[in-house]
């Protein structure tokens, strides 16, 4: 090996070189040759498990190793073999500059610890972008578990590389960084608090990828797109990005969309106000002017029967309209609006539904609708909302009842 070794050297020497020139060049010229092997070596190695990945991801059905492939790991994988001919060889190389070849050791070892993390990093990213694929984890923060085993990774290769560069064995380095560990935890507060945020808000199943949150706080209202260790990203619905920290979802309240998207109903609670100068009882006159109305004339008759019966009974006198039972305009209406809403095509169902009277305000009596439309849509939901309160605002006015409307004087000239 060591005439191998000092083949220039000896040639250099019988051409009359001097021994220290002799030295260096022969040196330089080791270094030219092992490089060049290397890189021979990788690139034919580079191809080779390329072919080999690439003909597996295509006789096999998963996707999972073209996503390897897609993250570079048979590269990164390539670069090992010609790594270990240089860590081999180097000290042949230097053989004859000692110092050299403590350096160069040092910094092949960091490169060696550096590979073994992009390869780590390259199979972790395709374990993440494999999961995304399955539908029982795209509402998973995947990025955020990713994340957690990758700080944890770099922080180890951290530690080793420190432990090369100064000499000091790998555990007393990690004993000696325990002494200094609030100094850490200071450093890594936020990583650390959405860690833990990110494992309560995927146990409690807070929030998925997907729902629809609202968060006054920091002006999101829209889709989350993705959860990480730190933050969770939103598209509002003006399509901007807002960004809110992990652990705000824990330590801050906001609302989540999601079991109205699961109900099939999304809720309609508006109301209006009816001056309260404009309810009445109701004449016979009035009630056989109502019965025109398809949608409260059976109701009317029967209601109208029966109440005359009532009176009939406690011989109510009817000379004065508010002895007895009697049927009111704002009633009417009420049950006019319910068997409205009951039929309409829009509506579900299946979930609550009324019309209800609210309590009184300086203002009137607000008739509220409390319903829920079959199309959760925002925009559908909106367009079926709109269309029953133009109803409601229209049909008023059957019914001899005015909305309240807030008068504003005219201004003196």
């Amino acid at each position: 090996m060591r005439n191998l070794r000092h083949i220039v050297y000896d040639l250099l020497i019988e051409k009359g070189f001097a021994e220290h020139t002799a030295k260096y060049l022969n040196m330089l010229a080791l270094l030219i040759a092992l490089l060049l092997v290397a890189f021979i070596i990788d690139y034919v190695t580079k191809r080779l498990l390329w072919r080999f990945f690439s003909g597996i991801a295509k006789r096999t059905k998963t996707n999972f190793d073209d996503i390897l492939i897609s993250n570079k790991l048979p590269r990164n994988i390539a670069h090992i073999i010609p790594l270990i001919i240089l860590i081999e060889f180097v000290p042949q190389v230097f053989s004859d500059f000692e110092y050299a070849e403590n350096i160069i050791e040092k910094v092949l070892k960091i490169v060696a610890i550096l590979l073994t993390l992009r390869i780590i990093r390259s199979f972790l990213n395709s374990i993440k972008d494999y999961l995304k694929t399955l539908a029982r984890y795209k509402d998973k923060p995947i990025d955020s578990y990713i994340q957690v085993f990758l700080i944890f990774i770099w922080l180890l290769g951290v530690f080793a590389i420190f432990s090369i560069l100064t000499g000091v064995t790998f555990i007393k380095f990690a004993l000696t960084l325990g002494t200094a560990s609030a100094v850490i935890l200071l450093i890594f507060k936020d990583t650390i608090l959405g860690f833990v945020a990110s494992i309560q808000v995927s146990i409690n199943d807070m929030v998925r990828i997907g729902d629809w949150i609202t968060f006054e706080k920091y002006g999101a209202d829209g889709d989350v797109v993705e959860i990480n260790l730190a933050t969770v990203k939103v598209q509002n619905w003006d399509k901007t990005i807002t960004t809110i920290p992990t652990y705000a979802l824990i330590s801050d309240s906001f609302k989540n969309w999601r079991g109205m998207m699961a109900s099939g109903g999304r809720r309609i609670k508006r109301s209006v106000i009816i001056k309260t100068s404009t309810i009445k009882f109701l004449t016979d006159t009035d009630i056989e002017e109502l019965k025109k109305i398809q949608l409260v004339s059976k109701y009317l008759e029967n209601a109208s029967a029966s109440i005359a019966k009532y009176n009939a009974t406690h011989h109510a006198d009817k000379s004065v309209l508010i002895n007895g039972r009697n049927l009111t305009n704002f009633g009417v209406f009420r049950k006019y609006l319910q068997t409205y809403i009951e039929n309409h095509s829009a509506i579900n169902k299946d979930m609550t539904l009324m019309v209800r009277q609210l309590e009184p305000t300086p203002q009137g009596i607000p008739m509220e609708i409390y319903a829920f439309s079959s199309d959760i849509r925002w925009q559908n939901y909106e367009y079926i909302m709109g269309d029953i309160f133009d109803h409601v605002l229209a049909s008023v006015k059957y019914f001899d009842l005015e909305i309240y409307e807030l008068a504003v004087a005219s201004p003196q000239v």
